[in-house]
């Protein structure tokens, strides 16, 4: 429903305000989209994963494990906030992770 004063702007056609979120979705990816040459293409989820994997074991070498950081929402849910840490600390090997709990 839309009261006399309103109108809906670009910007609440992009979905930044709650107007936004009642016009029509913007187009969504539905499939994984990797860069070649500075182009996204589309890809298979394997490819896509490997390349992130591998993305993430280039700089961990070159930079070492502190060079990776995460941060969480404390808004999101436990188990996604487990996760996250579990990544960080076992796959990635270091503990910068931040879940601005304090806010």
């Amino acid at each position: 429903m839309k009261s006399p004063g309103q109108r809906m702007t670009q910007r609440n056609a992009t979905r930044t305000s709650h107007r936004g979120m009642k016009s029509s979705p913007l187009p969504r990816i539905t499939e994984p989209l990797v860069r070649e040459n500075g182009v996204l293409r589309p890809a298979v989820w394997e490819e896509a994963l490997d390349l992130a994997a591998g993305g993430f074991a280039a700089n961990k070498a070159a930079h070492g494990k502190n060079a990776f950081g995460v941060f969480s929402c404390s808004k999101s849910t436990n188990e996604m906030n487990y996760i996250a840490q579990k990544f960080v600390r076992a796959v990635m090997g270091t503990n910068n992770i931040d879940s601005c709990n304090r806010t």
